[in-house]
């Protein structure tokens, strides 16, 4: 099955902008759904944002929406993360899953998801 990983995860202050990435291995991305999510300790995984198979619309989670923006390479097999005017309730661990059939508001739940990353760190220097 396939496998991600992702990276770009830093310290850095309020109001920067911060890229990650997750890149995908044993399988394509292009012929799922992909998402990002984050996580605190105490916490369940909360949606931060979504690609939806096939007809690659994009969805974000209300506290994210205008600031971050997602977006996929295929010919990378590559999920990236653009985050803008990050904000002090932004740092979390990130993290990348995938899952092919899944679709609608169902993308918004980390239950619909089998694959994940390991997750990177995304904490903001004060």
């Amino acid at each position: 099955q396939v496998q991600l990983v992702e990276s770009g995860g830093g310290l850095v202050q309020p109001g920067a902008s911060l890229r990650l990435s997750c890149a995908a291995s044993g399988g394509s991305l292009s012929t799922s759904s992909v998402a990002w999510f984050r996580q605190v300790p105490g916490k369940e995984r909360d949606f931060v944002a979504a690609v939806e198979h096939t007809s690659e619309r994009r969805y974000y989670a209300d506290s994210v929406k205008g600031r971050f923006s997602i977006s996929r390479d295929n010919a990378k097999n590559t999920l990236y993360l653009q985050m803008d005017r990050l904000q002090p309730e932004d740092p979390a661990v990130y993290l990348c899953a995938t899952e092919p059939a899944v679709w609608g508001s169902a993308l918004s739940k980390a239950s619909y998801y089998n694959t994940w990353g390991q997750g990177t760190q995304v904490p903001v220097s004060s």
